[in-house]
């Protein structure tokens, strides 16, 4: 947790990867957030945030969108304002997912693809997606509501084999 008995309140999730070699496709790698009702955390989302979206009710945003990795620093970055969330949500799931569209790839094929967790300036967690070269989707951190309406920040790192299609529809299901 960020400060004592207050849980997680405003968090930012940014990911980073290098662009794909000369002559070879773009990699597009996508940060995805699934919000779950409280009555049901781990039944179908609610809504996804993703490139192109934002929450309906605007505390998760999407602010970089890159197709590519070309640039310097972040290439992606979301913005979830927990505190501010729907006390009828109780869980919110965040991933990454590789384009598929110029056939199949996965992170061990992306050179330094990397998430980082932070909220202001404490970084709550970080990934580099070493431990999942075979997935072409991954979750990477799970925030649920504490007893007391406050917000729990967890590692959910996990893999999966899926487009980013299939990949919004299991990405919350419990591990097995």
């Amino acid at each position: 947790m960020s400060s004592l008995n207050k849980g997680v309140g405003k968090v930012e999730v940014s990911l980073k990867w290098d662009p794909s070699p000369a002559g070879v496709p773009d990699h597009d790698l996508d940060i995805i957030a699934a919000v779950y009702p409280a009555d049901d955390p781990h039944g179908a989302p609610v809504y996804l945030v993703h490139f192109g979206s934002r929450s309906p009710d605007g505390t998760i945003t999407l602010s970089r969108d890159s197709r590519s990795g070309l640039g310097f620093g972040v290439d992606e970055a979301m913005t979830l304002e927990l505190n501010r969330l729907s006390p009828a949500y109780g869980r919110v799931v965040v991933g990454v997912a590789i384009q598929q569209s110029s056939g199949r790839r996965t992170f061990g094929e992306i050179s330094n693809a990397s998430v980082l967790v932070r909220e202001g300036y404490t970084d709550l967690q970080s990934h580099d997606f070493a431990g999942l070269r075979d997935s072409t989707a991954a979750t990477i951190v799970e925030f649920t509501r504490d007893g007391l309406g406050g917000w729990e920040c967890r590692r959910a790192v996990r893999g999966f084999d899926a487009d980013p299609q299939a990949f919004a529809t299991v990405m919350g299901a419990p591990a097995a």
